[in-house]
């Protein structure tokens, strides 16, 4: 396996070539060629690491069904606490991911940790099962969720038809994946504009929850520890709902190369954001109190559309629309990340050399992020998505562990490492602990499941050897999939 630098891009058989006023010389010119790399430039912000972060992270869940901590908790403060505590653990995550970050300065996120503490397999299993099952899956979901809720204010006395939904939906996948093909800068300001609806949504239910709290609405907060007691399973249970909310502090570390000024600005995005998100949702999840109790919250098909029901009156229409754009931030921060660990796979030797291709004006990676489109709508039509991500639920939770472990692994491996940012070593401890715990708990509550998941994933090690490893592959194979491709990418 060789690895390979950010491949040039090719047009007519020759590479192309930048002149000093930007412009391609015309082949029949005759002007000389001089080569020069086509590279991703470094067009994230402080600000747009902070919406990148916070846009993924604040998905639909906590507008419409945070219920599976306080089902598994079984009382309104336990339901808190636990909210609090996977805030703060998630933080401890992110700072993790912020010393290797600022350490190994290379987009790719998991796949590239894995890769540079543990070597080429195990990290072409995590980008293996991304690529073909868990981010197809997961775009699924998510911009189901945006289809339905888009919809939601045009069908309030009826059923949304299904088809309507998945049309609709097909139509936010295409135009997100167009935005992020066409630019790096325009996607960064879609999803500072998503980000800032997202917090709007969330302050929308927190301020009426103040002021009911100002009123003294507090009868759902007496005695807030009583009730159902937290069985030894549901509490452990209750912990993976809430790690899953908070899930998605780790996708600024996949397009690290495109940070401006890394060392300073990945710690204080990650930080800021988990700061925010978890004052959020716990105040969220406060306000949701003052006006629902335990039991009706519970049954709530849409929580935050119960409460703004009963304190806004017509003004609750606005919340489906608010949701919808805050699935489409999730949708928008998601590809416009992984398809980075994509093309640092495909830089590495690790996917088909057409994915670490730069659209040469642009400057975007534009086949990486298309190759996600065909995946996610054969997952959209035809996929059973839910049983896919249960399988999967737990691989994620597995490399994310692992490449916690790697940090503490590159402690005594490299010490030398210039390390700008560095945490206690009792964190990245706590956390890894943490998310092999989910891990063990996952085959221990759903053993076939996960069982069927651990069988996929580990498709994975023969791929390596047949894809990678195995230098025999015929001619016409290594020649279409696996050599330095002269395609043009000029559009």
């Amino acid at each position: 396996m060789v690895r390979k630098a950010a491949v040039p891009t090719a047009s007519n058989g020759s590479y192309l070539q930048g002149q000093p006023n930007g412009r391609l010389p015309s082949l029949d010119s005759g002007q000389p060629v001089q080569e020069q790399k086509v590279v991703l430039k470094k067009k994230v912000t402080l600000l747009r690491g902070i919406s990148i972060i916070i846009g993924t992270i604040i998905g639909a869940g906590i507008f419409i069904s945070p219920k599976g901590i306080l089902k598994n908790t079984g009382s309104v403060g336990m339901s808190l606490t636990v909210w609090t505590v996977c805030g703060i653990l998630s933080l401890f995550g992110a700072l993790c991911y912020a010393e290797l970050g600022t350490c190994i300065k290379k987009s790719g996120g998991h796949y590239t940790y894995i890769l540079e503490a543990f070597g080429p397999l195990p990290a072409f299993v995590r980008v293996w099962v991304e690529l073909l099952i868990i981010r197809p899956a997961a775009t699924a979901v998510i911009s189901l969720a945006f289809g339905r809720y888009i919809l939601e204010p045009f069908f309030m006395q009826c059923e949304i038809p299904e088809l309507a939904i998945k049309l609709i939906t097909a139509v936010g996948i295409t135009l997100v994946m167009v935005l992020n093909s066409t630019s790096v800068s325009w996607s960064a300001r879609i999803q500072i504009f998503l980000t800032f609806c997202k917090l709007v949504a969330i302050l929308i239910i927190i301020v009426p929850g103040v002021i009911q709290l100002i009123k003294g609405e507090t009868r759902h907060f007496k005695n807030a520890f009583a009730g159902n007691d937290a069985s030894v399973m549901g509490l452990p249970l209750a912990f993976y709902s809430g790690m899953y909310a908070y899930s998605g502090w780790f996708y600024l570390n996949f397009v690290t190369e495109e940070v401006e000024n890394p060392e300073k600005n990945i710690p204080l995005a990650i930080c800021i954001s988990m700061i925010i998100v978890t004052v959020g949702y716990v105040l969220t999840n406060v306000a949701y109190f003052t006006t629902i109790s335990a039991g009706e919250l519970l049954l709530s098909k849409a929580v935050a559309v119960t409460f703004a029901e009963r304190l806004m009156g017509n003004f609750s229409l606005a919340v489906p629309v608010f949701v919808a754009l805050s699935c489409f931030g999730s949708m928008n921060g998601g590809i416009f990340a992984v398809s980075r660990m994509f093309f640092v796979a495909s830089r590495e030797g690790h996917l088909p050399e057409i994915l670490s291709m730069i659209h040469v004006r642009k400057h975007t990676p534009l086949p990486a992020v298309i190759v996600l489109h065909p995946l996610t709508m054969i997952m959209l039509f035809n996929g059973d998505l839910y049983s896919l991500l249960n399988f999967l639920s737990f691989a994620r939770w597995l490399f994310i562990g692992l490449v916690v472990a790697g940090l503490i692994y590159l402690r005594y491996k490299r010490p030398d490492m210039p390390r700008p940012f560095k945490v206690p070593l009792f964190i990245p401890a706590l956390f890894s602990f943490t998310c092999l715990f989910m891990v063990a708990l996952s085959l221990y509550s759903d053993p076939v499941n996960t069982g069927i998941g651990f069988a996929i994933t580990l498709t994975g090690v023969p791929a390596y050897y047949l894809f990678i490893v195995w230098d025999k592959k015929p001619k016409w194979f290594r020649k279409k999939y696996f050599t330095p491709k002269r395609i043009g990418l000029e559009i």
